[in-house]
C-alpha cells in the first residue's frame, strides 16, 4: 500500500488492553440488575458498540443507572490497569514518520484522552475522539469524519482506519476510508467475517511496514 494521507487508530484491543476496568464496570452493572456476569472472553466477544448504543438492549429503561454504576467503576481502576498492545507503541512511532495521526474509539471521549495522557501518547495524536463526541459513534462515519475534520485531511481510500473487530472495519468503509485490521480478529468471527482491506498481525508487523513508507 502506498503512503497514506492519515492513520487513524480504534482504542481497545487495538492500541491498548484496557479490558480489565470494563470487564469490572460490565460485571459491577450486571451484579446490579440481577444479571448474569460475564467472562473475559464473552466482553471481548461482545463489547463492540458505543455505550448509549449497546446499554438500553442490556438493560432496558433503567439504563441510565447501570452506566452511572459501569463509568463509576472504570474511572476508579482504568488508568491502573491500561496498558499497550504488543508493539502498538513501535507501530504509532513509525505512523508519526508516515503521516498526521488519530484515535477513534467507542470508549467514552473523556476516558479516552485520560489514558492517552497517562500513557504518554496524547502528544502522537492530532484528534482523539471518542463515544458521544460526534453525534453518533462507530460503526456510523461521524466519528471518523470529526477526526478528520481535526487533522485538515478529507476522507478518502488514501486514509487508514486500523481496528481490530468487523465494526471497525465497516465503519472505515462508512467513511469512505482504508479498512485495515490489526490481528486475526479470532474474537470476532475471523478474518473473513471482517473483510479487511488490508490486514497486519499485530502492532510490530504494521511497524515494519510503515517504515517501508516512511519519509525520509
Amino acid at each position: 500500500m502506498s503512503r497514506p494521507a492519515a492513520i487513524l487508530w480504534d482504542w481497545d484491543n487495538t492500541l491498548v488492553d484496557g479490558w480489565a476496568a470494563i470487564e469490572a464496570g460490565l460485571n459491577a452493572a450486571f451484579r446490579a440488575f440481577g444479571l448474569p456476569e460475564w467472562d473475559r472472553a464473552q466482553v471481548l466477544a461482545n463489547v463492540r458498540k458505543s455505550l448509549r448504543e449497546s446499554f438500553p438492549p442490556l438493560f432496558g429503561p433503567d439504563w441510565e443507572r447501570a452506566r452511572d454504576i459501569f463509568y463509576g467503576e472504570v474511572k476508579a481502576r482504568h488508568l491502573e490497569v491500561v496498558a499497550p498492545m504488543p508493539g502498538a507503541a513501535a507501530a504509532i512511532l513509525a505512523a508519526g514518520r508516515v503521516s498526521p495521526q488519530g484515535v477513534v474509539s467507542n470508549k467514552q471521549g473523556p476516558l479516552l484522552r485520560a489514558e492517552a495522557v497517562h500513557l504518554g501518547w496524547a502528544p502522537h495524536f492530532a484528534a482523539l475522539v471518542g463515544a458521544g463526541d460526534a453525534v453518533r459513534d462507530k460503526p456510523d462515519a461521524a466519528p471518523i469524519l470529526m477526526a478528520l475534520e481535526t487533522l485538515g485531511v478529507p476522507a478518502s481510500p488514501e486514509v487508514w482506519y486500523v481496528g481490530d473487530t468487523a465494526l471497525d472495519m465497516q465503519a472505515a468503509r462508512a467513511a469512505g476510508c482504508r479498512a485495515v485490521l490489526l490481528g486475526d480478529a479470532s474474537h470476532d468471527g475471523g478474518i473473513a467475517a471482517a473483510r479487511p482491506d488490508a490486514v497486519f498481525a499485530d502492532g510490530h508487523a504494521l511497524q515494519a511496514h510503515l517504515l517501508s513508507l516512511a519519509i525520509p
